[in-house]
């Protein structure tokens, strides 16, 4: 698609002008295609997430509580070393 726009490009006849808007059109409408799966996949991990966390609580706020130190500790470490 992105070929047959750049081919176009220096054509502005009206059929190379139409040509270009539906590729336009077809690749802006899969762009929205894909957005709305994305968003359905993402609203699907939140609620399974929601749900994980008010079924076990005490072991999420662990997990949170690990990953936190362990990602403080590697950025700390980090910037020790870039600072020697």
């Amino acid at each position: 698609m992105n070929k047959q726009i750049e081919a176009n490009s220096n054509d502005t006849t009206p059929l190379a002008v139409a040509e270009d808007r539906n590729c336009m059109a077809t690749a802006l409408e899969r762009g929205r295609e894909i957005c709305g799966r994305v968003r359905e996949k993402v609203v699907e991990g939140a609620k399974a997430t929601d749900a994980a966390v008010h079924k076990h609580p005490y072991q999420a706020i662990g997990i949170v509580l690990s990953v936190g130190t362990l990602l403080g500790y590697l950025v700390a470490f980090r910037r020790s070393r870039n600072h020697d």
